[in-house]
């Protein structure tokens, strides 16, 4: 009787080791801002670049962090002023959490640049950057 109860003692320990070291990832972003740089250029209100420029940064939240890899361009559908943009996250992230880094980024980056027709935001796990002329990083 005690050889059972041994082998099964054994078996719980292995599997709580197997459970412990499983490959289940969990990601928190890391969302401390490295950089955000501004073009000098501005627009003022009513521009029609800031309608170009929105769509561009709701599209770049929406679609960067469904895309493989999370590394997405765009272009505004708007050709009286275009908006370019490119946002990616680290890919270790999950979805939701590589838009909660891009939403932390856009924000850092439109407290220092307002009305810039270009920015970028380079956060430790994601950057989002937009401009009014196309680039490539």
């Amino acid at each position: 009787m005690g050889y059972l109860p041994k082998l099964e003692a054994a078996a719980v320990v292995g599997i709580v080791i197997l459970l412990s070291s499983s490959n289940i990832v969990t990601s928190v972003p890391d969302t401390n801002v490295t950089t955000v740089l501004c073009n000098s250029g501005v627009y003022s209100t009513g521009d029609p670049f800031a309608t170009s420029l929105a769509s561009v940064l709701e599209d770049l939240q929406s679609a960067t962090p469904t895309r493989k890899g999370y590394d997405y361009f765009n272009i505004s559908p708007y050709p009286n002023a275009f908006a370019y943009g490119h946002g990616a996250c680290n890919q270790n992230l999950t979805s939701s959490d590589c838009a909660t880094c891009l939403s932390a980024a856009k924000t850092a980056m439109f407290g220092t640049c307002q009305n810039r027709i270009g920015a970028r935001s380079v956060l430790h796990d994601c950057t989002i950057r937009y401009e009014q002329y196309p680039f490539n990083d």
